[in-house]
């Protein structure tokens, strides 16, 4: 397992660094500019093809998982990924791929899934529905299609701060790991080492500098990802509850449908209406802009920075109680219901300004 997160996080690492030097030579179709739109939150040109590190890292880790073990299981993955992947990179070099091709080729690589890797959903532990899910294929197609499609495309929603997305993933695949150790699986915690080393190689540039994005193309890869390797801990290994994946993506899940309910019930908006009212966004803007309130570009950044660690707090309330309890399904449905209570507490806290003074870190005078 060294192997495999030293060499995906050395080539991740070494290709997001290449990609950064020489930026001046594909900035122009490769970079993020500064821009006024809601959730834009950088000065300058930077480079969000970040996936690309992240592709290659995750290859290499699985290449070497297959001369390991001699199954060819991560290679199927990684081709299964392909079309999540290439649309969301397609976005990040032409900015013209909207949210819904994005997603209609996230949703047909988890049909992909489906097929060629048996990573679908037979089983909620749920009286009625799991008789349900293995008796039809259909149905049991249509919700795993969109469970899968629906946690990338919410890792990729979250995707909105410097090292946000990237440390929320190794803390999913770092639980995946150790449950799978646990029920023997070792082909699947491979997988999630690749993974972890994959994406912390383009974290040391993202976090907290913010020198390369991991972008649309990066946000989709990372979620399918996660998501597969949560079907199939789950399919391969009776042991594991359904609901134990789902409390490590509760968070950006979360974010997600809350996110549709807001825009559609509370603002009458379109559901894909972007805007600068995710939780994310809601605690830069009512918490850490006060910290640091100069206008300059190190100061932007600075905050920038700042914003993640209050949403990796938040993803471990969830991932320490599913290690802990990855076999009982009564608890982790506890635990679900309870974070979605104490989300939307905590939006409605920080909305008012009603925050607790202790979250508040440091403050530094405006120059």
């Amino acid at each position: 397992m060294l192997q495999i997160l030293l060499v995906s996080t050395f080539l991740s690492l070494v290709l997001a660094m290449l990609l950064i030097h020489f930026n001046h030579l594909h900035e122009s179709f490769s970079s993020d500019y500064e821009t006024s739109g809601v959730q834009k939150f950088h000065i300058g040109a930077v480079p969000r093809i970040g996936g690309i590190p992240i592709g290659v890292g995750l290859l290499a880790g699985f290449l070497v998982l297959v001369w390991q073990q001699g199954h060819v299981l991560p290679l199927v993955l990684f081709l299964v990924a392909m079309p999540a992947f290439a649309a969301g990179l397609f976005e990040d070099l032409t900015k013209r791929v909207g949210p819904l091709p994005r997603l209609l080729a996230t949703l047909f690589a988890a049909a992909l899934g489906y097929w060629l890797l048996g990573a679908g959903l037979h089983r909620l532990d749920l009286p009625g529905l799991d008789q349900l899910l293995q008796r039809s294929t259909i149905f049991s197609l249509l919700l795993t299609v969109i469970a899968v499609g629906g946690v990338a495309h919410a890792v990729n929603i979250i995707d909105g701060y410097n090292g946000l997305s990237g440390m929320v993933a190794i803390f999913i695949f770092l639980a995946l790991a150790y449950v799978a150790f646990k029920v023997g699986d070792h082909l699947l915690m491979g997988v999630c080492f690749a993974a972890v080393g994959a994406i912390s190689g383009f974290l040391f540039w993202n976090f907290p500098r913010g020198l390369i994005f991991a972008g649309d193309g990066g946000a989709y890869l990372v979620g399918f990802i996660v998501a597969e390797v949560s079907v199939l801990l789950v399919v391969r290994n009776p042991l594991v509850s359904p609901w134990f994946p789902l409390l490590l993506v509760i968070y950006p899940v979360f974010e997600t449908l809350f996110s549709i309910y807001r825009r559609k019930f509370l603002q009458s908006r379109r559901v894909g209406y972007p805007d600068a009212l995710h939780l994310h966004q809601i605690i830069y803007k009512r918490m850490v802009l006060w910290m640091v309130g100069s206008k300059e570009a190190g100061h932007l950044t600075m905050r920038n920075s700042l914003t993640s660690p209050y949403l990796w707090a938040l993803s471990s309330v969830s991932v320490v109680p599913a290690m802990l309890f990855w076999q009982n399904t009564y608890i982790l449905m506890a635990f679900c219901a309870l974070f979605a209570v104490s989300y939307v507490y905590l939006y409605r806290m920080i909305v008012r300004f009603r925050a607790p003074r202790w979250l508040v870190l440091r403050k530094t005078a405006n120059h």
